[in-house]
């Protein structure tokens, strides 16, 4: 009998167009069996590589677009995007948002995750934007209760905010999703709010994203397996 796949790893596709990206999936092999293809990929193929990979390789599909815009748009462009049967779409976690998502994805399986405050962002980011005072995390867990009682299927936190929304009733069958996270020993990039894979499982996560530290590896195969491996110990 085969072993089920490991889905709580998503490998970050960012790369610049959907021949590199499916060219590194092929590399990465079939111990990745779920990826993240975001914004940056969109103008490159990245919604005909999504397909391609959901259709043509059976891999799951996180569509990363962070969509934000007045209700009747959001749902519209949702509408449009359930129709690849991609299986988590994401969007700013405003209630009028994530309402109007959710309308969008009715009568499909693709699930809706909101996004609290954005993984890069700190405190000094949010004040230049005009985002209300007060710490970081206490901002992410209002967000993240306000987008599950607008009907979020989960939401995007970092995984230092993962065990405190973990810890609320109102995420029981929620999914908490976790960019942020890098390997030990690996270059923090333009992540500011971070842990390693094993410790955002532990902390209430249901998958971690991973992406330069996999696609910018030598041997991208290698340091997903290594990833696979320490979260397989935690089990």
């Amino acid at each position: 009998m085969t072993a089920p796949k490991d889905d709580r790893l998503i490998v970050a596709l960012d790369v610049p167009n959907a021949v590199t990206g499916l060219h590194m999936a092929e590399r990465i092999g079939p111990a990745v069996n779920f990826y993240k293809i975001g914004l940056g990929m969109l103008t490159g193929g990245g919604l005909a590589l999504a397909n391609e990979l959901k259709q043509e390789h059976g891999k799951r599909i996180f569509l990363d677009m962070k969509l934000f815009d007045i209700g009747a748009t959001v749902e519209a462009a949702v509408r449009g995007l359930a129709q690849f049967d991609l299986d988590f779409l994401t969007v700013h976690g405003d209630p009028h948002v994530v309402r109007a998502a959710k309308e969008g994805a009715a009568g499909s399986d693709l699930k809706i995750l909101a996004v609290t405050i954005l993984t890069s962002l700190d405190r000094a980011d949010l004040d230049a934007g005009l985002i209300q005072p007060g710490n970081i995390a206490d901002i992410v867990e209002t967000r993240a209760l306000r987008a599950f009682e607008a009907g979020a299927d989960g939401v995007i936190a970092s995984p230092q905010e993962a065990k405190m929304i973990r810890a609320h009733s109102a995420a029981t069958g929620k999914l908490i999703v976790t960019p942020g996270v890098r390997p030990s020993g690996a270059a923090l990039g333009d992540q500011k709010r971070v842990t390693t894979p094993a410790q955002a499982i532990e902390n209430g996560a249901d998958h971690i994203v991973v992406g330069r530290p996999i696609h910018q590896a030598d041997n991208p195969a290698s340091a997903a397996q290594a990833i696979l491996d320490e979260l397989d110990r935690r089990k």
